[in-house]
């Protein structure tokens, strides 16, 4: 299996289980190890009160891309923290597309960068998460549980 074989499979595994993606109708993508691209539609019910997209689901979707990319290695990885900039208000009807790359990959430690951008490729908010990875293999564990 090549390496973007083995980063393929694990989004597959991943994807199966990931309930709140699916609820989100987000569709995950990976072009290469260590990325992902994630897509989201904004609709009406993902408005806050001042009728913008509550910021949390722009959070979930880069949120989303970065947990993928760094999952693409047959090791679980979690979220060790996060931070978001929000750079633009996004609306019902935008198509968001969150872009994760691979910063930084150590023995147990990551950073990664999520770039979102809307329909008109403007981008719109920047994510930054680091990542901790854990001894359990990705493939395996999530097949047995």
């Amino acid at each position: 299996m090549t390496d973007l074989e083995l980063a393929r499979a694990c989004r597959d595994a991943m994807y199966a289980k990931d309930l709140a993606s699916q609820a989100l109708g987000i569709e995950v993508t990976i072009p290469e190890p260590g990325s992902a691209e994630a897509r989201m539609n904004i609709t009406a019910a993902m408005l806050n009160g001042f009728g913008i997209c509550h910021g949390g689901y722009v959070f979930a979707l880069a949120d989303t891309a970065f947990a993928f990319a760094c999952n693409a290695y047959d090791r679980v990885t979690v979220a060790a923290g996060a931070s978001i900039d929000y750079l633009k208000p996004v609306h019902a009807g935008d198509a968001l597309r969150a872009d994760a790359r691979e910063i930084h990959r150590g023995r147990r430690a990551g950073l990664y960068e999520v770039c979102v951008r809307n329909q008109d490729d403007v981008l719109v908010a920047v994510f930054q998460g680091r990542s901790s990875a854990l001894d359990k293999s990705l493939l395996y564990d999530l097949d047995q549980g």
